[in-house]
């Protein structure tokens, strides 16, 4: 049996960990990122990785740095793994530590290489609006991302699904995949695919993208909100105030006159409108909003200072004027 040390931090990792675990390979030790201060008592809170270890009494490492630290690369060397398990771990691995295990460093990625390279492959894969992504093991190198591969796995994105639905999917897939990896590498077969030149880039997501540009399409305007759900949000402001959107829907005109057949009458001015002008709001029927070349109904919203709630519950304790202009 392999002998593996795994390096992990979130719940993504976790799942990849738990699966390795309950195949019976013999974990040497568990890396992750240093615990973390939350919450207003800023009291350290363990990654999932290490809660999975500790809970199931494996060794722990948490180092601050990976790269030039000798200590640690000497615990490494001293375990002598045959393979190590990289998910999401969150720090770039230097040579000194790729060449340590006999069978090589696996990585699990969520993209289909040579698709989405980078730190955030599943959040883009949503903000652009994609049909499909998968999971792609590989064997590292220094590069990002730029190992040869061993398997993939096709995984489709709904229309209306977020960036933490797809999430949730992945991880699944991905330590399933992982698992399967790692018999082919203990048997000696596995592939060695090399990847093309075709390549796209997924870099960390920036706080600056999240404003909503209401110039941009109606389908452009819904793929950033659900691809930043649940990281942080698309917002917008109205009357000074911030307002983030967490879950949209883009209609059609006809599908706004089947919604509030009223609005037939006013249909004549809305070609005249800004993008970003409040149509409709109401208690009961919600929040529409014009866009470039639709409507935005919003679903769920998070005032200035409040929580997150469906747009009823927000608009019978907010007035919203027909009329009123999003920035």
């Amino acid at each position: 049996m392999l002998k593996i040390v795994f390096m992990g931090t979130p719940d993504f990792a976790a799942e990849s960990l738990k699966e390795v675990y309950k195949a019976g390979y013999k974990i040497e030790a568990v890396v992750t990122n240093p615990d973390k201060p939350k919450g207003r008592g800023m009291k350290l809170i363990p990654s999932p990785v290490k809660v999975f270890a500790e809970e199931n009494k494996l060794k722990v490492l948490q180092p601050q740095r990976v790269k030039n630290n000798i200590e640690f690369i000497e615990k490494i060397k001293k375990i002598n793994p045959d393979v190590i398990c990289v998910v999401a771990y969150g720090k770039i691995l230097p040579k000194e530590i790729l060449e340590i295990p006999k069978l090589g460093c696996i990585n699990v990625h969520g993209s289909l290489l040579p698709k989405y390279r980078g730190a955030a492959p599943i959040q883009w894969a949503v903000l652009n609006g994609d049909k499909e992504t998968g999971i792609t093991t590989m064997y590292m190198n220094e590069g990002m991302d730029t190992g040869d591969m061993i398997l993939k796995e096709k995984v489709a994105i709904d229309e209306d699904e977020t960036t933490g639905e797809l999430w949730d999917k992945m991880l699944v897939v991905g330590a399933k995949l992982l698992v399967k990896t790692l018999k082919l590498v203990e048997d000696g077969t596995a592939p060695r695919i090399k990847q093309g030149d075709d390549y796209t880039i997924a870099p960390m997501l920036e706080k600056e993208m999240a404003k909503i540009d209401w110039n941009k399409s109606a389908l452009e305007i819904k793929n950033l909100v659900r691809g930043l759900n649940p990281i942080m949000g698309a917002y917008t402001y109205l009357d000074g105030k911030k307002i983030k959107f967490w879950k949209v829907k883009v209609l059609t005109n006809d599908e706004l006159k089947n919604d509030y057949p009223e609005i037939e009458e006013y249909e004549f001015k809305l070609p005249g409108l800004e993008s970003g002008t409040v149509l409709l709001s109401d208690p009961k029927k919600g929040l529409y909003i014009k866009g470039k070349d639709g409507i935005i109904k919003v679903l769920e919203i998070q005032g200035e200072n409040a929580r997150r709630m469906t747009v009823q519950e927000f608009l019978r304790g907010n007035n919203i004027l027909a009329g009123s202009i999003f920035e």
